[in-house]
């Protein structure tokens, strides 16, 4: 399932940045140590004495799910080849699935419990024992890779890619719900100057053999370029899909967070099984997988539409659960072969830096997503429009619409993708190194 984002803006920005310094340092350090703070982060969440507090504590908490999260991918990539690479990004991508309905269920459990009175604040302290135990695990079953050719940083890439960011996300996450004060539109308006800015410096810091932190001859490549064309409509619409329905099970229909959770599981459950299944069917149909994946996602967001049209406001976990079971199944046959598109063909030495594109676009998505198809239902769902459930049907019939999109997308997608080189040795670290 496609989880919206939890990483801020700028958090977001420096994706690319944390994909480049597990190249440089270890892929493995950076993860720890991204874990190991985002840990100490939520800590401080949990205990924040006021707003102001929460605020620069979540915001320091996505900044170490940054150093984190391309982490991941990038050891993927460096340690595996063919079938075991497929095998791999299947389970990554079942785990991002169950994850974001897992979190959607506890947090509205820990929110109903109301734990020694503590309300919301269980929501943060929650990871604490469980980035403790990862820690633990990533120590012990984590590889040790890095590149053996590392790219030196780029700051004015870097800082070029930030303001590019922030000047997109902040004014269209922010802007709507504000007013649109003179700052968003001024802030919004510096996005098309910076975004060509950025372009032609990557592009003049690799003609001069330097290294850009998105370097062009990679964002060139056909996998990497066709494949991100086609994941960012992906994790936009369906990355809205989480946002819009649980306003619409809990403002509409009146469900719980906890019951509106509960109604997503069918839906985790089959992107699952299917994600699960996607290394051999890709391994027969190829590409086709994706095609096929985006039109069962179609019919089940259609199947939704018809079920709200029949049950509502009467809507619960059982009247859902065959459109969620068809719309899951078919997203779960697209992320991780979409991921083994994008990553196909990016040398194991850069593997952080191929990853952190791929992060920094499906987080941009599905930032972008929330954005712009959560401000249009609650546009439509207000009083004297068309209601909470027309004004879902229209989401659903977007997202519709950008599936069917994808499936005629995806017969572009390269037929097979060979990696440059086909994988990096894994690289022991010292010992003396490891024990620091």
């Amino acid at each position: 399932m496609a989880p919206r984002t939890t990483l801020t803006p700028i958090a977001l920005a420096a994706v690319l940045l944390g994909g480049r310094l597990g190249d440089l340092y270890g892929r493995r350090r950076l993860f720890m140590l991204g874990m190991a703070s985002f840990t100490v982060f939520s800590l401080l969440c949990g205990l924040a004495p006021n707003v102001a507090a929460l605020i620069t504590c979540r915001g320091l908490q996505g900044a170490s799910a940054a150093l984190m999260v391309p982490q991941v991918l990038a050891t993927i990539q460096a340690t595996s080849v063919g079938q075991q690479r497929a095998r791999a990004l299947g389970l990554y991508g079942a785990t991002a699935g169950i994850a974001a309905v897992v979190g959607q269920i506890a947090g509205g459990a820990l929110v109903a419990a109301n734990i020694a009175g503590w309300s919301w604040r269980p929501i943060f302290l929650v990871n604490v024992p469980l980035g403790l135990a990862g820690l633990v695990l990533a120590w012990r079953t984590v590889p040790v890779t890095r590149s053996s050719e590392p790219a030196r940083i780029d700051p004015l890439g870097t800082a070029l890619l930030a303001t590019m960011v922030v000047s997109l996300l902040v004014p269209l996450t922010e802007g709507r719900a504000l007013g649109w004060p003179a700052w968003s539109i001024a802030l919004l308006a510096l996005f098309v100057p910076t975004a060509l800015a950025f372009v032609a410096v990557e592009r003049r810091l690799e003609r001069v053999g330097g290294h850009p932190i998105v370097p062009p001859s990679l964002v060139r490549l056909p996998g990497m370029h066709r494949g991100l064309l086609i994941a960012a409509p992906f994790f936009a619409g369906f990355g809205a899909f989480m946002f819009v329905s649980a306003l619409a099970l809990q403002g509409g229909a009146g469900l719980g967070p906890l019951a509106s959770g509960l109604a997503l599981v069918p839906m985790a459950v089959s992107f699952l099984i299917a994600s699960l299944s996607t290394a051999r069917l890709t391994a027969r149909y190829g590409r086709r997988v994706i095609s096929v994946g985006a039109l069962l996602q179609a019919a089940g967001l259609a199947g939704l539409a018809l079920t709200l049209f029949a049950a509502w406001p009467h809507v619960d976990a059982l009247n859902l659960a065959p459109a969620m079971i068809v719309a899951g199944f078919g997203q779960g046959l697209m992320m991780s072969p979409l991921f083994g598109v994008v990553l196909s063909g990016v040398p194991a030495d850069r593997a952080g830096v191929g990853s952190g594109i791929l992060v920094t676009a499906q987080q941009t998505a599905l930032a972008l997503g929330v954005a712009a198809l959560g401000s249009l239902f609650v546009s439509l769902a207000a009083p004297g429009s068309i209601g909470v459930r027309g004004a879902f049907v229209v989401v659903l019939a977007v997202q519709v619409a950008i599936a069917v999109g994808v499936a005629v997308a995806a017969t572009t997608l390269p037929k097979q993708g060979r990696p440059v080189r086909e994988a990096e040795p894994v690289r022991l670290e010292p010992a003396a190194e490891l024990a620091a």
